[in-house]
């Protein structure tokens, strides 16, 4: 097991829950701060948000004690650097499909010797260069969460191997694009098999598996009792739309019963 907690994020005493950051502002992260959030993950894959942006929520999350994580748009390792050496306590890879994915990514996100991320110590986690550089090593060897995203069939068969890099420290099943891999949905039993066996896979590795649920906060403790680790309910852009929608149909309803 890799004992990367992502700033203590694994080690609570409750399933941490997080939602995703679609928004170009920072008072969607003030806003999760406050509802009790216990991580955000800025979406970089399935957003507009551009790496300045990114950057500024990472340092809104963490300001206020969520811890802040970042879904990469692509695998390479400028990308990776870049967001880790704006704070972020890790990634998520989207669709990391092999064992040789899972280890270049890893790679990426780790100092030599353990990878070949380059050290940037005046960056801002390096807290400016006011960090010093054995502290700043540290933190990126020994903190920073690596986490391939699962999303084909290919990828749950090769989670195993995945799971037994040192440099990997959970994985997280994207339970739509793994649906769409197999021709099925999220709630077929061909796919709650594949997700319970990348559940399996981590727990023999000592390490984590997450899911995210939507709005839907019943099956996401469903999935705890499970076995799944961390979850992820809904995104800012989705419950500003669905609060809203709901505004004015409970308008539209309460209008039309005053007028009969």
């Amino acid at each position: 097991m890799s004992g990367r907690t992502g700033g203590g994020l694994f080690s609570r005493p409750v399933t941490p829950v997080g939602t995703w950051l679609k928004i170009a502002s920072t008072e969607p992260a003030e806003i999760m701060a406050f509802a009790g959030f216990d991580f955000v993950v800025v979406d970089l894959e399935h957003s507009p948000l551009d790496l300045v942006t990114a950057y500024r929520l990472i340092n809104t999350a963490a300001a206020l004690g969520v811890t802040p994580l970042v879904r990469v748009p692509d695998k390479t390792p400028s990308t990776i650097q870049k967001i880790l050496d704006a704070g972020a306590m890790g990634i998520l890879v989207p669709h990391v499909d092999t064992v040789e994915e899972a280890a270049a990514v890893g790679r990426a996100c780790r100092f030599p010797p353990h990878g070949g991320r380059g050290a940037g110590g005046t960056s801002r986690a390096g807290a400016w260069g006011l960090r010093p550089n054995p502290e700043y090593l540290a933190i990126g060897n020994d903190e920073v969460l690596c986490i391939p995203q699962l999303e084909s069939v290919e990828a749950i068969k090769a989670a195993p191997e995945m799971l037994a890099l040192d440099t990997v420290d959970a994985v997280f099943v994207g339970a739509a694009d793994l649906s769409m891999s197999t021709g099925s949905t999220p709630a077929s039993p061909d796919v709650l098999d594949l997700i319970a066996s990348a559940i399996t896979a981590a727990h023999d590795a000592g390490k984590k598996c997450g899911l995210a649920f939507g709005g839907v906060p019943e099956k996401a403790a469903r999935a705890v009792r499970d076995g799944c680790d961390f979850v992820l309910l809904s995104n800012d852009t989705t419950m500003l739309a669905e609060a809203a929608r709901g505004l004015v149909r409970a308008f539209r309803d309460a209008a039309r019963t005053q007028e009969d």
